[in-house]
């Protein structure tokens, strides 16, 4: 890691790859391996490809993978945290302060929002719009165009730790264009709540 002069207080390591146009605000650390696509904007403070730290009894695979990948136009904002394994997607938008574990995969021209926290091995499909301090568990699948209103959570262990080797943890499941209102509990396993109106379907909001 080596103090860089392209942004004032940047910290570059090895093997960085930095695209045209890319604009880095004040005190940023890139890890070593990161890319970095055209035209995106890092923010001030951000960290980027930051190696996990995993508890010895974690069940998370500790392989982390490629390094961290931001596709053209991508914007990471300040103080947000994006792990080594990531790939955010072009266009897309990382509030400030949030936190995107290692091998989560962020699609085209979504958008997590302040303080959200995506966890390791999450989905999150094309046009999402996850709102502030929200919480996808590990594991979870976000298709294209959901909405996740604030504070939303979600869990993949019904037994809080207290199982055995062989249990699997399994993560939610957003389908495509559905709607999760501010903190909003649906029940385990969810449960469908309504259909929605003719009116107000995705395809006539496009």
């Amino acid at each position: 890691m080596q103090l860089s002069d392209i942004a004032p207080g940047l910290m570059l390591g090895e093997g960085v790859s930095l695209g045209e146009d890319v604009v880095i605000g004040s005190h940023v650390v890139i890890h070593a391996g990161t890319v970095v696509g055209d035209g995106c904007v890092i923010q001030d403070g951000a960290v980027l490809g930051k190696s996990p730290t995993l508890a010895r009894h974690s069940s998370a695979p500790r392989v982390v993978g490629d390094p961290l990948v931001l596709e053209a136009g991508a914007v990471v904002c300040c103080q947000a945290i994006v792990f080594a394994g990531a790939h955010i997607g072009e266009g897309a938008i990382i509030g400030d302060q949030a936190f995107v574990r290692e091998r989560a995969m962020i699609g085209a021209g979504t958008v997590i929002g302040r303080g959200s926290a995506v966890d390791n091995d999450v989905t999150v499909g094309a046009r999402v719009r996850v709102q502030t301090n929200v919480y996808l568990t590990a594991n979870s699948v976000i298709e294209d165009d959901v909405f996740v209103g604030p504070h939303a959570m979600t869990t993949n262990d019904s037994t809080m730790a207290r199982h055995g080797d062989d249990f699997e943890l399994q993560g939610a499941t957003l389908r495509r264009g559905c709607r999760i209102g501010g903190g909003v509990v649906m029940g385990v396993p969810a449960r469908v709540v309504r259909a929605v109106p003719s009116d107000d379907l995705l395809e006539n909001w496009r």
